[in-house]
């Protein structure tokens, strides 16, 4: 058995997390479509917009893949021919695929328009302290995502609460996060599993915003067998700690690992105006990233995958690229 499906078979037993599953649910897994969110910027941290997709060279193993469709921001997605040239891809309900488009193409293009936006916020009793302050950065950091954006709002402490399911509706989401409660013991990487499930059921563009104080005393699973499963879905993780980084190296260490490993990024800040500038940090960096999908070009490696992302261009070459470094391909269960 894989660690994989382990992990979740581990944690879909865990009654005391109050997940509350359908009899028979069936969760499956397929990795034929390779969706990669990126990021730009340059020796300053500026991002680089305006990129267009012949300006990169995607690599698996060392192995050019042939981008099929090109998204930066929240723009349209862009269908990428053979010649290299890019036309709208069709997002209308009911429309056919265009003539030349890859087979099974439309089916995931309206799901590219917008991120879906997953908010993990630790309600444990290390947050008492700053728990409305909190709140209040997480409702300011909701109600400016672009509007192609979907949001979905759990919190947690020993268990997870679905407190808002993914929804574009601000208000809905916002009403979800005001009936949070203070809990007790911190299950962080329990959740956080749980959350990438969810998250890999959607397709398209997903990210993970976690909101906590850091020390987890509850979880069954190890941060770093979590951080594997978001690295091989492919699902940005990016991490606001109300803890300064030297009273806790422990957890800072791991969400530093976690962050880079899937493409995002760790945040510490104290105090509610950092808490606010890191979630507008986020944005920025949501609505600045570039998401190219490709089929993988065959591959004898049934292990990791190393995932290279480059700018062959001069000027390309002194740009920092923050993508997730790789992935493990499996057939599915």
């Amino acid at each position: 058995m894989n660690r994989y499906l382990a992990l979740f078979l581990a944690i879909a037993g865990l009654t005391s997390l109050g997940a509350q599953e359908r009899p028979g649910t069936v969760f499956r897994v397929k990795v034929d479509m390779v969706v990669l969110s990126f990021t730009v910027t340059d020796n300053k941290g500026r991002y680089i917009t305006g990129l267009k997709p012949s300006d990169f060279r995607i690599l698996e193993d060392g192995i050019p893949q042939k981008i099929d469709t090109f998204i930066e921001g929240s723009k349209p997605p862009l269908q990428v021919l053979a010649d290299g040239s890019t036309r709208p891809l069709i997002t209308e309900p009911g429309k056919t695929r265009q003539e030349g488009a890859q087979p099974g193409l439309e089916s995931h293009t309206d799901a590219l328009v917008g991120t879906n936006v997953f908010v993990l916020f630790d309600t444990s009793n290390y947050m008492y302290r700053g728990f409305v302050y909190a709140s209040d950065a997480i409702a300011d950091f909701v109600r400016g995502l672009d509007r192609a954006d979907s949001v979905a709002v759990y919190t947690f402490s020993r268990n997870l609460s679905r407190v808002a399911p993914l929804t574009q509706d601000r208000n809905e989401a916002i009403v979800g996060l005001r009936k949070a409660v203070a809990g007790d013991d911190a299950a962080l990487y329990n959740t956080l599993l749980l959350t990438l499930r969810d998250a890999a059921k959607v397709p398209g563009r997903k990210v993970i915003i976690v909101f906590s104080n850091g020390p987890d005393n509850a979880s069954m699973v190890a941060p770093d067998d979590v951080r594997a499963v978001a690295e091989d879905e492919g699902i940005p993780i990016y991490v606001i700690s109300t803890s300064e980084v030297n009273k806790d190296p422990m957890s800072a260490s791991v969400f530093k690992r976690i962050t880079q490993r899937t493409g995002g990024q760790a945040y510490f800040a104290k105090s509610w105006q950092k808490q606010v500038e890191a979630f507008e940090a986020i944005r920025e960096a949501l609505g600045n990233s570039y998401t190219v999908t490709y089929y993988p070009a065959p591959n004898p490696n049934e292990g990791y995958r190393k995932i290279t992302v480059e700018i062959p261009s001069d000027v390309g070459k002194k740009y920092r690229i923050r993508a997730r470094p790789g992935y493990r391909p499996r057939g599915g269960f």
